[in-house]
Parts: structure tokens; sequence; C-alpha cells
């Protein structure tokens, strides 16, 4: 099944998505693959409040605003690779039967499904700045986020 396809049917089923793809098989290139995915479309989501940041600031060019931005995405990786292993390890606490894989795969798909949010997100910044509003889906993101990796993890936990 294709990855939209599989995001849009964790909002509605996020136990039944995190089933399938435990189903495949331990496959770490599919579970990093998934963590690039979020990461490149968080980059991406950037973009329009590095836009805003620069026009404001009256600079010709973007770019120097986005490398940095670029290099913080890159370094949150081994940061998503412990949080997993923490979860984990949490769980294992709570009675958890899974694996690490399972761990992962259950953090790295939940950051995936909130993926088009963090677009959202980044339109949001880039016309409206920091507000509220933006706060306010900030907030909500982060619930969505949470909301999905438990149930998603509790999944993993339970085989």
């Amino acid at each position: 099944m294709a990855i939209t396809t599989d995001i849009v049917a964790s909002w509605h089923s996020p136990r039944l998505v995190i089933r399938r793809h435990l189903a495949r098989g331990v496959s770490e290139p599919f579970a990093f693959t998934l963590l690039l995915v979020f990461l490149i479309l968080a980059f991406v989501a950037q973009w329009p409040q590095a836009s805003r940041e620069a026009f404001l600031a009256q600079e010709a060019a973007v770019a120097p605003r986005l490398l940095p931005r670029a290099m913080a995405v890159l370094a949150t990786i081994p940061l998503f690779y412990g949080l997993a292993a923490l979860s984990r390890l949490v769980a294992r606490v709570f009675g958890g039967r899974g694996g690490w894989y399972g761990a992962r795969l259950a953090l790295f798909w939940a950051l995936a499904t909130i993926s088009p949010l963090m677009l959202l997100h980044g339109l949001l910044r880039g016309f409206l700045g920091d507000t509220v509003a933006v706060t306010g889906t900030s907030i909500l993101i982060l619930a969505a986020f949470l909301t999905l990796w438990m149930i998603m993890l509790h999944e993993v936990e339970r085989a």
C-alpha cells in the first residue's frame, strides 16, 4: 500500500496500520525511510518561516536561513533513535513484550503520520508569524502525535 494511503488510514485506525507494517517483518531500511520522510517534510515545512524572516529582514536570499535549519533537522536523527529506545525501556517496565524494532517503527510511523500537519504548521508560521493561533496549532499537533504514538506503541508492545 502507498505511504500516503497508510497515513490517511492511520488517522482512523492506527492499530491496524501499525500491525500491517509489523507483519512485513523487520526492515531497518523501511523504518529509517519513515524517519527520513518525516525529516524531509519537517525541513520543507520550515521554508515559509525562513522566507518570512528573510523578507522582513530585507534579505535577497533565503538559503542562509535554511542551511542551519537543515543541519538541525539532520542532528535530530540520533535523538529519535534514542527516544524510541527509551520508549521501549519504559514499555518493558510496564510489561511490554514488543521489540526494539517495533518501538522504532511506532515512533517513526507516528512522525510520518503527522508530517502533513507539519506542512500546515509551516504555512501558518510563514503567513501569520508567531501568533496565538500558531501556538494553538502546535499544541494540537503535539497532542495528535503523542496520541498516535502511544496507541501505536501500545499495539507493538502487545505482541
